[in-house]
């Protein structure tokens, strides 16, 4: 025999139950925080550390005095930090030079092996980098390139043409071909259509590709590292010798002056990045 179960009962059952789903969603989330944000944590406590041993918990002494080294004139983090700029300023204008034409003409479906084309930018990043830039530190030996800033650059461009070009295709596929017609009818040369109609429509997105190689050039450590070595020296590298060496508040400061931009870049790149767009990318 099936005896009803009381209202009581059930009302009690359904919050019982109702409480452990919350326990069980807040402890995801604050598993979740401490994964993202644990780590943030400690580069921050790091950065303001000027005396932390273990077993302590919490450093034992804090303090600036990290800051102030870093922050120094003459200190190798304010050179680096120059070099780094440079580089990626670079890279990036060596990056639109290519990409903005490239992109053009294979957002076009007509052209001749555009899928080919497309899939050859892709080919640095079928092998592990390590791979590639050892190969290419051979290479630009024999040509004189090695520990120039020239050959850092280059290194840099070929793996960040790679965004830039996909990213590319995708803001001139997004944007409208019958103004360009009209454009065109009107009597408007290829030029004039192309700097005063095609281009402004895409200019978010090449936006947001400069940015995405902004970013990659500014965090690139192994390329830099195998070509530009010992002559070039950008934050990256000064980061990880910096580790390697135990000086952990400097690593810390350093990591978090390369962790700023990317997060406020990628605020601007959400922005940019048009659903339109996103659709395009690969089409």
């Amino acid at each position: 025999m099936i005896y009803p179960l009381n209202g009581n009962l059930l009302k009690t059952l359904n919050i019982r139950s109702l409480r452990i789903n919350f326990c069980l969603q807040c402890v995801f989330i604050l598993l979740l925080a401490l994964a993202i944000f644990g780590p943030i944590m400690n580069l921050l406590i790091w950065t303001v550390t000027e005396s932390w041993y273990f077993p302590h918990a919490l450093p034992s002494q804090w303090g600036f005095k990290y800051w102030q080294q870093v922050f120094n004139p003459y200190s190798d983090v304010s050179g680096s930090l120059f070099t780094s700029l440079l580089i990626a300023v670079l890279t990036v204008l060596v990056c639109l030079i290519v990409s903005v034409p490239a992109g053009y003409a294979l957002s076009k479906r007509s052209m001749p092996l555009r899928v080919f084309w497309m899939l050859l930018f892709l080919i640095p990043q079928a092998f592990p980098n390590l791979t590639v830039y050892m190969n290419i530190a051979r290479l630009f030996y024999d040509f004189g390139l090695n520990g120039t800033l020239l050959g850092v650059i280059l290194v840099h461009s070929v793996h960040g043409l790679m965004f830039s070009i996909w990213i590319s295709v995708a803001a001139f596929s997004s944007t409208d071909p019958m103004l360009e017609r009209a454009s065109r009818n009107l009597g408007a040369g290829p030029f004039y259509t192309f700097f005063h109609i095609v281009l402004p429509q895409a200019a978010p997105g090449l936006i947001a590709s400069c940015i995405f190689v902004f970013l990659e050039s500014l965090d690139e450590f192994t390329g830099t590292f195998f070509v530009g070595s010992p002559n070039i020296s950008t934050l990256p590298l000064l980061l990880y010798t910096a580790s390697m060496e135990g000086n952990y508040q400097i690593a810390s400061i350093t990591a978090l002056i390369l962790l700023v931009p990317s997060i406020l870049f990628m605020i601007i790149i959400n922005k940019f990045m048009r659903p339109d767009m996103l659709s395009k990318l690969g089409k």
